[in-house]
């Protein structure tokens, strides 16, 4: 062989006629240095039974397409291929005379083949086919063999990489509300439509998003994330569009966008509700049309972006007030997810702070901390306004404040307060610390505290909607809106 690279390659030759196997060697006697037959077998049964005990042990595999043993032809090669994904497969038959037999060929690679040819006929003693042209084809063949085993190597390191992205972002609880939860985020992963996550300031809607982007089929591809309120009103063009150079006063350079930076993979706009009506036409072109505008140019690109919204904000209501595009709103809200309060979900508490603590106490180089179970008493009781993001931050406070045990005078320290229940009625409580909380949130809250009361001490809910004075159908509404019913 012509050719400065040395390749040692394994070959398994699967054929049942010991004329064609003394054929197939003296055509690939011109590469023995090369070339190795490890191993002949003369059934399909038998070879699969030898690939499967020596794993990796072949490169290419030269098989006869019509093969003694029951197994053969294009379920043969899908079968050695389900053992060794990556092993190459050169296929001689007797079955077609001239190469232009294209079904043939494309049923073939379909099925796994590399590559295939005819067969000489017997009365050509020496040779299987022309020398050159078959050795070169099991160059070939060996060449994208290791092609494919760096490709399965790269994809192999990816899933670890989003593994370890999945499990640092894992959404931790057991109760209902999360249950239901980690079931809509799978569900909504499978699909590939827009997605608004509504939720409370503090509840993990980009832990959300970041789940239903990694394990979607987007997953190898980037994951942009944006908070549209932290960007200036006059830059969020340019910021999620790109800019040529020189298109407006300080464009010193061109710009890629986040959506271009996005392309194929998913974009997390958190906090919609500040996207300003001015740039909103162009955020709705790209849903509608898969377009960005680009400021300074005058084509457009075309971008594969998955759009997952968020808002703590009714975008419905600010719909009805004009000050979000209607036709925008139902683009974004294809599917929707809610991200419970903390509130909704105490009885996950004692998960949260244990994760939290595992967390920081890892990363501080802390060991066997202790938490009382009157800490985390006091931890159940209290309203957190702040969510999750809350909760995380104070028991990362406790734990730079104590070594090894956070009891209850730790957590009402570093929640500032004096008594276990004066947060669980802070709306009664006219306290200089208390924190004054919106009146609707104030009055959602007692509202889902006091139907659960009544439900609880009902027989069914025709008899808690009749003791709370409303129709059924407007307490099953309620409950509905209030999380109590799914």
């Amino acid at each position: 062989m012509r050719n400065n690279k040395t390749y040692n390659i394994n070959l398994l030759i699967i054929e049942d006629e010991a004329f064609d196997v003394e054929r197939i060697q003296n055509t690939i006697k011109l590469a023995k240095n090369n070339i190795q037959i490890k191993n002949v077998v003369s059934n399909g049964k038998q070879a699969l039974e030898d690939i499967k005990s020596k794993q990796g042990a072949y490169d290419v595999i030269i098989m006869d397409f019509k093969i003694a043993g029951g197994i053969m032809g294009e379920r043969l090669i899908r079968k050695i291929k389900d053992i060794e994904p990556a092993v190459q497969i050169l296929v001689v038959t007797k079955m077609t005379i001239q190469q232009t037999d294209f079904d043939f060929a494309n049923e073939l690679i379909k099925a796994g083949a590399f590559w295939y040819c005819t067969k000489y006929p017997g009365d050509i003693q020496d040779y299987i086919y022309q020398p050159t042209d078959f050795v070169l084809a099991i160059v070939n063949a060996y060449k994208k063999k290791k092609l494919e085993l760096e490709k399965l190597r790269s994809e192999d390191k990816l899933e670890n990489n989003i593994k370890n992205i999945l499990d640092e972002n894992t959404i931790v609880g057991k109760t209902d509300s999360v249950e239901k939860l980690k079931n809509k985020i799978h569900k909504y992963a499978e699909a590939n439509a827009n997605v608004i996550i509504y939720g409370e300031s503090g509840t993990g809607k980009e832990l959300i998003a970041t789940n239903i982007h990694y394990l979607s089929k987007r997953r190898y591809e980037s994951f942009i994330c944006v908070n549209c309120a932290s960007i200036p009103k006059d830059l969020i063009e340019s910021e999620l569009f790109g800019h040529k150079k020189g298109s407006f006063t300080g464009a010193s350079e061109n710009r890629e966008g986040y959506f271009e930076q996005a392309d194929k993979g998913t974009i997390f706009l958190d906090e919609i509700s500040e996207f300003p009506l001015s740039a909103q036409a162009k955020l709705l072109r790209v849903l509608q049309e898969g377009e960005i505008d680009k400021i300074g140019r005058k084509s457009r690109k075309k971008v594969d972006v998955r759009i997952i919204a968020a808002s703590n904000k009714d975008l419905k209501k600010m719909v009805a007030d004009g000050k979000f595009r209607e036709d925008l709103y139902y683009r974004l809200n294809v599917l929707s997810i809610e991200a419970p309060a903390l509130t909704e979900r105490k009885e996950d508490i004692p998960r949260l702070v244990d994760y939290f603590v595992k967390q920081f106490a890892y990363d501080m180089g802390l060991m066997d901390i202790e938490v009382t179970d009157e800490a985390i008493s006091i931890l159940k009781k209290y309203d957190w306004p702040g969510n999750i993001r809350q909760l995380q931050n104070v028991i990362q406070r406790l734990l730079i404040l104590n070594d090894s045990l956070i009891d209850a005078k730790e957590v009402k320290e570093a929640l500032n307060i004096d008594d276990v229940n004066q947060y669980e009625d802070s709306f009664l409580s006219d306290s200089k610390n208390v924190k004054i909380e919106p009146l609707r949130r104030i009055e959602k809250r007692f509202r889902k505290k006091y139907i659960h009361y009544v439900r609880e001490n009902s027989k069914t809910d025709a008899e808690a909607a009749h003791k709370l004075g409303l129709a059924p159908p407007n307490f099953h509404r309620i409950c509905k809106s209030l999380g109590l019913k799914s």
